[in-house]
C-alpha cells in the first residue's frame, strides 16, 4: 500500500493528511506547537493515537523517539562514520534493529529489516518536488511505524541541512 506524504507540511505546528494511493484520507499528522520538544502526533483516520514522534532534547547525536502507549517503539538515529551515502537506524525496543538506506536527501531510499525490504520511500512517482510516496510493501508490517520512520528519517535531514546552510 502506497502513501502520499506532502513535504512542505513538516514544520512543527503544522496539520496535515497523509493519504493512500487511492486519495484517502490515511493518517492524520498533528504538530504539537506548545511542547517542550519536537513532537508530532501520527492518528489514524478515526482519530486513534498511532504513534508519538519526539526528538530527545540532549544528545550528543541526533535522534528521534517514536512512543506508542506512552512506550518507546523505536529510536531513529543517523549512523556514524557511514563515507558515502546517510545511512540512519531504527533500534525497535525489542532490540531489533531496522536499517534506513539509499538517497535520504533526494527521497529515494528504503527501510529494511535483515536484508528484506519493508517500505520504500520514493519521490519517482511524482511530478510535484514537494511529495513523495511511502510504499509499505509487506501486508504484515505496522504502516504507522514505518510512516512515523519515515518521518523522523525526513526531519532530521531536513534540520542537519538547516544548520549546515546556517553555518555557511
Amino acid at each position: 500500500m502506497k502513501f502520499v506524504v506532502r513535504e512542505k507540511m513538516f514544520a512543527i505546528g503544522d496539520d496535515y493528511w497523509i493519504e493512500d494511493e487511492h486519495g484517502r484520507r490515511a493518517f492524520y499528522v498533528d504538530g504539537k506547537v506548545l511542547t517542550v520538544r519536537d513532537a508530532l502526533e501520527l492518528r489514524d483516520a478515526d482519530g486513534n493515537e498511532m504513534a508519538v514522534i519526539k526528538k530527545k532534547l540532549v544528545s550528543l547525536r541526533d535522534a528521534m523517539y517514536i512512543e506508542r502507549d506512552g512506550q518507546t517503539l523505536v529510536t531513529v538515529k543517523k549512523k556514524r562514520l557511514h563515507l558515502v551515502r546517510d545511512v540512519f537506524r531504527a533500534e525497535l525496543a525489542s532490540g531489533e534493529e531496522l536499517e534506513i538506506r539509499g538517497d535520504i536527501i533526494d527521497k529515494e531510499f528504503d527501510i529494511e529489516y535483515e536484508g528484506e525490504r519493508l517500505a520504500r520511500i520514493s519521490r519517482k512517482w511524482f511530478t510535484l518536488r514537494d511529495a513523495y510516496a511511502i510504499d509499505v510493501e509487506r501486508e504484515d508490517a505496522d504502516a504507522a511505524m514505518l510512516i512515523a520512520i519515515a518521518v523522523c528519517v525526513d526531519r532530521m535531514v531536513d534540520k542537519e541541512h538547516e544548520e549546515h546552510d546556517e553555518d555557511h
